[in-house]
Formats: C-alpha cells, sequence, structure tokens
C-alpha cells in the first residue's frame, strides 16, 4: 500500500535536506566544518595545463647492466673462474675467459635457480640472454627483462610525479599512466606550467662525493661542472650518500651569513655513513652534486655526526623550496622528457559550462512542460522529484570531491531525461491499473509496484555500463559514468520515495473525488 513509517518519513527528508545543503555549499560559502568538500572543476572547464611526459629508460638499461656487471666480477672472482676484458657496448656485457672455464661459465650462467638469475632457453622466463662463441661471451636483458624494468620504472615514475605535484598545492590534478612509457599530467586551474616542468624535468639524483686534488684516485675520478656552468671539480666516482637516505628536507634562511639554505635529516643508515666518511675526511670538500651538477662543494671544518646537514648555493628563497621539494619527493628513476604540452584558458572553461547550463535549462523546461501538460498534478510531483534528484546528484558528487567535466554535465543532462522515462513508466501503468481496479489507493500502489522490475533492470543494465566505463576508461570517459552512475541511485531514490511519498499524500487526501490521472 501506499503506505511509509514515520521513520522513513524522517530519514528521506534528512537525506534529502542534507544533500541539498552539500548542493548549495557550492554555490554559497558556508563558514563551518561540516562542509569541506567541494565539486572540481576539471581541465576543461575551469582551463589549467595538460602535460604528456615520456620516460627514458636508457640510463635505466645501463645502470641494471653496470650492476650486473658488477655482480659478475664479484661472483667469478669469489668463485676462482678466470674472466677477463669486461666492456659494455649496444647495451650488452662483453667479457671473455680462459678456455678451460668455459664450461663453467656456461653451466653458472645458465643456472635457472642460480644467483646470477640468467635466462634459460628451456623456460624462456628469465631476465637475461647469455650467448656465447667459444670463450667470448656476451650477456644481455632479454624482452621480458626489458618489459619488467620498463614497467617497475614508470609504475616509481608515476608515484614520484604524484609527490612532487601534490607538494605543490594543485587542486585535484590527473596523473595516469599512457602506454608502456608515458605519463599524462592534468593539472586544472594551473595557468603558468613553467614551475611544473621545471620540478618534473629533474631526476632529483643527489649524490655526497669527495672532491680530489689529483686523478689518482682508487675508485676513478670525473670532471663535473658546478651549477653556473663555468667553474668545475674533479670528484672521486666513490658516492658517499645519497638521496635515498633522505628523510626530510626543507628551506631555510641562515641568518649568521643571511642567505637561503637547504637544510637536511638523514635516516639512520644514512647519519652512521655520514658521520663516518666527514670524521676520516675532516679538511676535504666534500661535493654536493643533483644530476651530475655540483650544487656546492663545502669543506669538512668538524665530524658531521648528528645526521643532519646543510646544501647552500646561492638559492633564492623559491629555488630553495623547490630542490628541497625534490629531495623530499625522492629521485626519478629515469630521466622525463615532455612530448606535448597544451594550455587550456578559462575562457574556455566558461563557454564550456554556459553552454551546458543553457541546454541543461532548456531541456529541463521542456520536460517540466511536458509532465505538467500529460499528468497534471502528477506531472508537478514528478517535476518537484527532478528538481530534487539534481539536488542529490549534485550532493553527491560534492561529498565525494568528484571534478566535474564537460562529459560530466552531458551525463547529468542523461540523467534528467532517465528520471522522466522512470515517472512516465510508473503514471502509464498507473493508468491501466486503474481501468481494472475502482479502488485508486490500490491502483496507484499496484502501478508502482508493477512497474518496479522493469525500471529498475533497465537502470541495472545501464549502471553496469558506466561501472564499466569508469574501470576501462579515462579521462572525459571516466567523468561521465561517474555522473551518469550517481544519477541512476539518485533517480531510484527519488522517483520510489520522493515521487512516491508526495503521491501517496495526495492520493490519500483526494481518494474521494474520482479520477485523479
Amino acid at each position: 500500500m501506499l503506505y511509509f513509517s514515520k521513520i522513513k518519513i524522517i530519514t528521506i527528508f534528512l537525506v534529502t535536506i542534507f544533500l541539498s545543503y552539500l548542493t548549495f555549499s557550492n554555490l554559497f560559502s558556508f563558514d563551518d566544518k561540516l562542509v569541506k568538500n567541494k565539486i572540481n572543476l576539471g581541465l576543461d572547464l575551469q582551463g589549467g595545463s595538460y602535460l604528456l611526459l615520456e620516460i627514458d629508460n636508457q640510463p635505466i638499461i645501463s645502470q641494471t647492466l653496470q650492476n650486473k656487471l658488477i655482480d659478475l666480477k664479484k661472483f667469478f672472482n669469489d668463485n676462482s673462474i678466470k674472466v677477463k676484458n669486461f666492456s659494455i657496448e649496444n647495451n650488452k656485457i662483453f667479457f671473455e675467459s680462459d678456455l678451460m672455464y668455459v664450461d663453467q661459465v656456461q653451466s653458472n650462467l645458465l643456472d635457472k635457480d642460480g644467483e646470477l638469475n640468467p635466462y634459460f632457453e628451456k623456460f624462456k622466463t628469465h631476465q637475461y640472454i647469455l650467448e656465447n662463441n667459444e670463450n667470448f661471451f656476451n650477456f644481455y636483458l632479454s624482452d621480458y627483462g626489458i618489459v619488467i624494468l620498463n614497467s617497475s620504472s614508470l609504475d616509481q615514475a608515476v608515484e614520484i610525479v604524484r609527490r612532487r605535484v601534490d607538494e605543490t598545492g594543485t587542486n585535484e590534478p590527473n596523473i595516469l599512466k599512457r602506454g608502456n612509457d608515458r605519463i599524462l599530467v592534468e593539472l586544472p586551474g594551473l595557468d603558468d606550467p613553467a614551475r611544473i616542468k621545471s620540478l618534473l624535468g629533474k631526476t632529483a639524483n643527489l649524490t655526497f662525493q669527495f672532491v680530489s686534488l689529483t686523478e689518482n684516485d682508487s675508485f676513478g675520478t670525473e670532471v663535473l661542472k658546478f651549477d653556473n656552468g663555468i667553474d668545475e671539480a674533479i670528484v672521486s666516482k666513490r658516492i658517499i650518500l645519497n638521496g635515498d637516505n633522505l628523510v626530510d628536507a626543507k628551506p631555510r634562511m641562515d641568518t649568521q651569513n643571511n642567505e637561503t639554505i637547504v637544510s637536511f635529516t638523514l635516516d639512520r643508515v644514512g647519519a652512521k655513513k655520514f658521520g663516518k666518511a666527514t670524521t676520516e675526511n675532516v679538511g676535504k670538500q666534500l661535493a654536493i652534486v643533483l644530476d651530475g651538477k655540483i650544487i656546492s662543494a663545502p669543506s669538512i671544518r668538524e665530524p658531521i655526526v648528528g645526521g643532519s646537514g646543510q646544501i647552500s648555493g646561492n638559492f633564492t628563497f623559491q629555488s630553495a623550496t623547490d630542490l628541497a621539494l625534490l629531495l623530499r619527493s625522492g629521485a626519478l628513476p629515469a630521466p622525463l622528457n615532455i612530448i606535448e604540452e597544451r594550455t587550456v584558458g578559462p575562457d574556455l572553461g566558461k563557454d564550456s559550462i554556459k553552454a551546458g547550463i543553457i541546454s541543461l535549462i532548456i531541456g529541463f523546461s521542456l520536460v517540466v512542460l511536458f509532465m505538467i501538460y500529460k499528468y497534471r498534478i502528477f506531472g508537478l510531483i514528478a517535476n518537484l522529484a527532478l528538481i530534487t534528484n539534481l539536488f542529490l546528484l549534485i550532493g553527491v558528487l560534492t561529498l565525494f570531491g568528484a571534478t566535474l567535466t564537460l562529459p560530466g554535465i552531458a551525463g547529468i543532462i542523461l540523467t534528467v531525461g532517465m528520471a522522466v522515462d522512470a515517472n512516465v513508466l510508473i503514471f502509464e501503468r498507473i493508468k491501466e491499473e486503474i481501468k481494472k481496479e475502482n479502488n485508486q489507493i490500490i491502483a496507484f500502489d499496484s502501478g508502482y509496484v508493477k512497474s518496479r522490475t522493469a525500471i529498475i533492470d533497465a537502470n541495472i543494465t545501464t549502471l553496469i555500463a558506466a561501472i564499466i566505463l569508469f574501470l576501462m576508461g579515462s579521462g572525459p570517459v571516466k567523468g561521465f559514468s561517474v555522473t551518469l552512475g550517481v544519477g541512476i541511485l539518485t533517480t531510484l531514490f527519488s522517483v520510489y520515495f520522493i515521487a512516491r511519498l508526495l503521491s501517496s499524500i495526495y492520493v490519500k487526501s483526494n481518494k474521494d473525488k474520482g479520477k485523479l490521472i
């Protein structure tokens, strides 16, 4: 029967009032703690920057092979297997062995369960391939190994890009993987992407290395330039410490020297390494190297054993802030190149919003007029439920802090049409029931009950499509699927709770007035 308990009525009103309150919070500034989330406008509505980044995996492959070469040398040395003439060319490790050790080299490297984890022909699942011509060997990454390496570096790069973007305070960035080696970054509301490009374009590989007075160093030396591009220094290849041991980094003002510096804190392992290195090398210069360039090379006046230090280098406060951000977020596994860049002006977004609102108003008005003409008082009830449905939809989006895009507005407009479909099906079913039933209360109740299956089935199939679009799609497709999916749920609530409640109140109050619809 058309009966609603008091608890159900109170619940309907509370849910409607709460979500309507969230809806209006987007239009008016409510200064309270209840409403913190807002609907965020997407890149196509708000304007902003679009960057497509491509990861350069060649340095990762080279570094992996370099590490593997060291492993090979150590393994053969520990097992007294004589090999020589190691080199890396064209992404392959070349070496040769004495003729009497060829079988030992092969047996060790082709052991699928061995320490070196090579490629084994029978299983074709390992990450390295070994080829040889008599006692000359080459050792390189398999296709499977390269795929694993690329996938790992892309996942790591996405996480670090997310950290860097989040620390700049950008609102609702959209950061997604694209293919095997690309990252999409959408930054709504950001008109000038110069700073973000600068942050994302730096690998931020930080190392601490001693400055050598001569080129005679047991670890080897290299000549590195200072970040001014003019001065240079001979630096030992021995890395005392790298950025992996950093726990925190912050910009700070050094009042004693009246300059901006970056203070850093090391983890326990890093503090121990740093303390030992500075204790044994008091008086030497320690080069602080970022992405192959020396930021500064201060002299060690005393041991630094507290696990903290500072970096100076003629920084402005902004550059010090950016350097601290880069160090906190960690080094990228490989360089990122910007291969596509677009800036969407806010005027385009305003035009889109205006067009979307106009189309919504026109469509909504036509629907309202048609429903009142066709069903009179019940058309008015359906229209009230339709308006409430829009409030509920926007309220739910606000509750989750969703991002509204132009396709999202299309999803809202589609929801209006679908909500009307449900009411039309119900009212037409009620007309059929009235022909068979003299009691109008029973006829109205039967109309709602008997049309329920068709309405729920139709909405569930659409909801499944919206879920698939959300899971499989990206960007604009997701924006459309979110508003469509939420709209389906709010439509069912508005039809079977709000519209039905209003209809039951009217029918019970006018049950003796003859034909009501």
